[in-house]
């Protein structure tokens, strides 16, 4: 009698740039997926070598690969430029040390490491730009995906500091997001938006690329919280902004009142004082439906210096299993969420752009079998 065989370890999972795909790496090859509707487009499996980390180029044949696991396909310090239509790398990129993310765009590769993030051409994988970076281990970056806009995000030099590189109109930016570490970045489709969170969690960050100015403060919630993932909806001005941590709960927050509405205090790039390091800048509280709702106590703020009841809440709210980490993205439709878990599901939800509140539960599909594990996916 045939034994049973142990399903793969996932290693990684992650959406493709327009949220049309995702694919992730498992101990055994990689696996991707089209979304809506959810089906497997293909897999290749490396005779039980394993894929730490798989960056797709929208739905094209190219893929970024990176070995991963206890028996790495590739070695860990470089990146494979994979071909699906031939089945083979057709290039590579090495480093000195452990590729911690890649993101790609058609005409640029860029790749961290705990402390650099390095950007090359596409065409010939020549180098172009060498950043220095704050510890960064678990590779956060950010690139913007169009065409006729060129944005990079990374960590700065300091804590809590995100360095904007504008490449049409060379220039950088360091953006003050924080007083604690990074835990999450993410660009609009067209780079003119930042959004950021620390690793303490309770607070998200929009902020302008072009200036670096805060647009608008956010909170998740007053306990801390490790955030998974932040996504804009799509769009050149993005209505949404989505956010998955391990609390459980994706919350989603309209972006509509970020422009001319907040005060001097509100668009102030800088902390208010280190007491407030992560504290809501008050400003005027939402009216219309389609804005986030704010504390029942948001009057305390004008004459007690208490930002916390004045911050902007979640529109709406979607449940997930807190034991697993998950990312969330926007799907065809602006009120369509999607959400990747590292239980293997793949989950759909919608929420009502008016009324806001508990989402309605889409599809349930499972990706992947997958066995319980202390360690999860990047």
């Amino acid at each position: 009698m045939e034994a049973r065989r142990n399903p793969p370890d996932l290693l990684h999972f992650g959406f493709s740039q327009d949220n049309g795909c995702f694919a992730c790496g498992t101990s055994t090859g990689f696996r991707v997926f089209n979304c809506e509707p959810f089906q497997e487009m293909f897999r290749r499996d490396f005779d039980h070598a394993g894929i730490g980390v798989v960056e797709m180029l929208f739905r094209c044949n190219i893929l970024a690969l990176v070995g991963g696991g206890s028996a790495p396909r590739f070695p860990p310090n470089k990146v494979m430029i994979w071909d699906d239509y031939l089945g083979r790398c057709i290039g590579e990129l090495s480093f000195r040390s452990q590729v911690r993310s890649v993101r790609l765009r058609r005409d640029k590769i860029v790749v961290a490491l705990e402390h650099k993030v390095l950007v090359y051409n596409f065409a010939d994988l020549k180098l172009l730009h060498s950043i220095e970076t704050l510890s960064n281990p678990t590779g956060l970056l950010a690139l913007s995906p169009v065409s006729d806009q060129t944005v990079l995000a990374c960590p700065g030099i300091n804590v809590g500091q995100v360095r904007v590189e504008l490449y049409d109109v060379r220039r950088t930016k360091f953006v003050a997001a924080h007083t604690s570490a990074l835990a999450a970045i993410t660009l609009s489709m067209d780079g003119k938006l930042l959004a950021t969170a620390s690793e303490r969690g309770t607070l998200v960050r929009i902020h302008s690329t072009s200036d670096g100015s805060k647009l608008q403060e956010l909170r998740r919630g007053a306990d801390p919280a490790c955030i998974h993932s932040l996504a804009f909806s799509k769009g050149a001005q993005p209505d949404w902004l989505a956010l998955s941590s391990d609390k459980g709960t994706v919350h989603v927050f309209s972006l509509r009142n970020r422009a001319g509405l907040l005060g001097p205090a509100a668009t102030s790039a800088e902390p208010a004082s280190p007491a407030d390091a992560d504290g809501a800048s008050p400003h005027a509280p939402a009216t219309a439906s389609t804005r986030n709702p704010t504390s029942a106590l948001s009057f305390v703020s004008s004459f007690l210096p208490v930002p916390y009841f004045a911050s902007e809440r979640s529109f709406a709210q979607f449940r997930i299993p807190e034991d697993a980490r998950a990312i969330v993205g926007f799907g065809q439709q602006p009120n369509m969420l999607l959400i990747i878990s590292a239980n293997g599901t793949f989950s759909t939800a919608s929420f009502d752009m008016e009324r806001g509140g508990a989402c309605e539960r889409g599809a349930n599909s499972k990706y992947i079998e997958v066995e319980k594990r202390e360690d999860r996916p990047s």
